[in-house]
C-alpha cells in the first residue's frame, strides 16, 4: 500500500512574513523535482522553492502536474489562477492557515452592526491618523475617503505631469481607457492579488467585507484600499510619466505598460515589506491586542471540535451516546 510522504505541520513551514510575495508564471509546464517546483518551457527549466513562496500566480498557457500540486499544497503556498499579467483573478487553492480562529473573529465582527462599524472606523482611522473617526457615520466616512482619493490623484498628476481627468474604466472593455486609467487598473490588480493571497493564507474570508459588501472579494477591497495611496496610485502615475518621456508622441502598447507596472509593483511590495504590513493590518482589524498574534494563529494546531451552544465546544472523535441509552426520538 502506497502511503505517500508525511504531511508537514504549520510549525515546520516558513512564516508568512518571511516568504517571497508572489511568483507569476505563464506558458510553461510546472512539475516537481524532490521538494522543489520546476517551470519548464522552450528556454529550459527554472527551479522554484515552493515553501519560500506566499503565492504562485498561474497565468495563461500553464500546465500543472499532480505531483507539483501536492508539494504546493503541503508547503502552504497559495495558488491563484489568473489572467494574463495577473490582471484577472479566477480561483485559489488551500491556505497556509489551518485554524479557523481568525475566520470566526471576522464572521463575528461582520455580523454585528456595532462591531462592524467599529472595524470600518478603524480602517478609516488608519487612513486619517490625525483625525478621530469615532463619532462619524458611514456616510461621513465615505465622504472623507472620496476627498482623500481625489486629492491623491490630483497630487500625483501634478508631481508627474500626467494629465488626469477622472477615474474612468469599463470592466467589459479594458482597452477603452486612457493610459493612466489602464495603469491604475493594472497596479490595483497586482495589489488585489497580494492582498487576496494574504487574506486566504491567514484563513480569513475574502468575501466578508466591512466597508465593501456583496462581492466575493469585499474584504480584499477593504484591505487593499488602505495601501493604494502609497503603492498602486504612485506606481501608475510614475510608470505612465516614464513611458511618456521615453516615447514622446509614440504609442504605448498595453503589454509594455503591463510589464512595467508589474515590475514596479513587485519592487514596491519588497521595499515596503507590504506582505508583513498587510498581515499586521488584518491582525489589527480583527484581533484584540491581548490575544495571540496572527502568526501564532497560523501555527496553532488545527483541532477539530464539535460545537455546543451550552458548553461552547466539545471534543470530536468521541461517541457521546451511552451504550444502554434509548434513542431520543
Amino acid at each position: 500500500m502506497h502511503r505517500g510522504v508525511k504531511p508537514s505541520t504549520p510549525q515546520e513551514l516558513p512564516r508568512s512574513t518571511d516568504r517571497i510575495t508572489f511568483c507569476y508564471l505563464e506558458h510553461c509546464t510546472i512539475g516537481r523535482d524532490a521538494n522543489a517546483l520546476t517551470a519548464t518551457d522552450a528556454q529550459g527549466v527554472l527551479y522554484i522553492p515552493s515553501a519560500a513562496l506566499s503565492a504562485l500566480l498561474l497565468g495563461p498557457g500553464t500546465r500543472v502536474t499532480h505531483q507539483a500540486m501536492t508539494v504546493i499544497a503541503d508547503s502552504g503556498c497559495t495558488v491563484a489562477w489568473v489572467g494574463a499579467g495577473g490582471v484577472r483573478y479566477y480561483a485559489h487553492g488551500r491556505p497556509i492557515g489551518r485554524s479557523t480562529a481568525l475566520l470566526e473573529m471576522q464572521a463575528r465582527l461582520v455580523s454585528n452592526q456595532r462591531l462592524r462599524l467599529a472595524v470600518a472606523r478603524r480602517m478609516y482611522g488608519l487612513r486619517f491618523p490625525d483625525h478621530d473617526p469615532t463619532d462619524l457615520t458611514m456616510q461621513q466616512l465615505r465622504g472623507h475617503e472620496g476627498r482623500r482619493v481625489r486629492d491623491c490623484y490630483s497630487e500625483w498628476s501634478k508631481r508627474t505631469g500626467v494629465e488626469w481627468q477622472r477615474r474612468d474604466y469599463k470592466i467589459d472593455d479594458f482597452e477603452d481607457s486612457d493610459l493612466i486609467n489602464k495603469a491604475l487598473s493594472m497596479a490595483h490588480a497586482c495589489l488585489y492579488a497580494l492582498t487576496h493571497s494574504v487574506i486566504v493564507q491567514l484563513g480569513c474570508s475574502p468575501g466578508l467585507g466591512f466597508v465593501h459588501t456583496g462581492h466575493d472579494r469585499s474584504f480584499v477591497y477593504d484591505v487593499a484600499d488602505l495601501f493604494k495611496a502609497e503603492t498602486s496610485i504612485p506606481v501608475a502615475f510614475e510608470t505612465v510619466a516614464e513611458l511618456q518621456r521615453d516615447r514622446p508622441g509614440g504609442e504605448v502598447s498595453t503589454s509594455d505598460l503591463s510589464a512595467l507596472v508589474r515590475r514596479r509593483m513587485r519592487e514596491e511590495f519588497m521595499s515596503r515589506k507590504l506582505l508583513t504590513k498587510t498581515v499586521d493590518v488584518i491582525y489589527e482589524l480583527l484581533v484584540d491586542e491581548t490575544r495571540l498574534s496572527a502568526e501564532d494563529e497560523l501555527t496553532r494546531p488545527a483541532v477539530v471540535e464539535l460545537w455546543d451552544y451550552q458548553q461552547g465546544t466539545v471534543g470530536a472523535g468521541i461517541n457521546y451516546s451511552p451504550l444502554d441509552a434509548d434513542p431520543p426520538w
